[in-house]
C-alpha cells in the first residue's frame, strides 16, 4: 500500500444562524463552506476569518489529500458518479468557556472512506472536485484500478434440487397419486 500526496487543501467550515422551525432546537450549525488550494500565507495553525454574532468562517489549513494504490476502487466510484467530490469528515469540537467548533478529521477522494466513516455515524459533508484534482485523479485511476473479472454464474437449471433442509430432492413429471382409488375428482 503506498500513498501519493495528490494536493494538499485547506477547509473552510461555517457556522450560521438557523432559521424557521429548526431554530427552536438550536440556534446555529455547522457546514463544511468550501474547500481551497492550500497556501502558505494561510500558516499552519486553524483560525477564525469572520465572526458576526451568530455566524463565523473558520480556516483550517495544510490538509493532504493522498491517494493509495489499494483503494483505487473507491476513487473510480467517485470518478463514475454525477458529481465527483471531496469527502471531509469533521466533528464538533468542545472550547473551554466557548461554543464547540467544527474540525475537520480526514480529508479524502475514496467512496470507500466516506461510505467508513458514514458506517461509524461520523459527519461527513462533500465539496465538488475541481476539474485539476479530477484530471490527476483520473491518472491515477488509470494507473492502479484493475477491475475485478466476473465469474460466470453456473446457470440455475444445472444445480442440483435440494428441499428447504439441503437434503437432495427430486421432479417428477408424472402425476401424482391422489390417495386411495388413485382418481379424482372425476373417478
Amino acid at each position: 500500500m503506498s500513498a501519493q500526496v495528490l494536493t494538499t487543501v485547506a477547509v473552510l467550515m461555517r457556522q450560521e444562524a438557523l432559521q424557521g422551525p429548526m431554530a427552536r432546537w438550536q440556534a446555529t450549525r455547522w457546514v463544511l463552506d468550501d474547500l481551497v488550494p492550500h497556501e502558505d500565507s494561510f500558516g499552519a495553525e486553524p483560525r477564525c476569518l469572520r465572526e458576526s454574532g451568530l455566524e463565523s468562517l473558520w480556516l483550517y489549513p495544510g490538509w493532504p489529500v493522498e491517494l493509495f494504490t489499494d483503494d483505487a476502487e473507491g476513487y473510480w466510484l467517485n470518478l463514475s458518479s454525477t458529481t465527483p467530490c471531496f469527502f471531509v469528515m469533521w466533528r464538533l469540537q468542545e472550547r473551554e468557556g466557548q461554543e464547540p467548533v467544527a474540525v475537520p478529521q480526514a480529508v479524502s477522494l475514496s467512496y470507500h472512506d466516506a461510505g467508513r466513516w458514514l458506517d461509524a455515524q461520523e459527519t461527513v459533508e462533500t465539496v465538488p472536485a475541481p476539474p485539476v484534482v479530477l484530471a490527476a485523479l483520473r491518472d491515477f485511476v488509470q494507473q492502479h484500478f484493475v477491475p475485478e473479472v466476473k465469474k460466470r454464474q453456473r446457470p440455475q437449471s444445472f444445480q442440483g434440487l435440494t428441499d428447504r433442509f439441503g437434503q437432495p430432492a427430486s421432479v417428477s413429471t408424472t402425476e401424482k397419486r391422489r390417495g386411495p382409488g388413485g382418481g379424482g375428482a372425476g373417478a
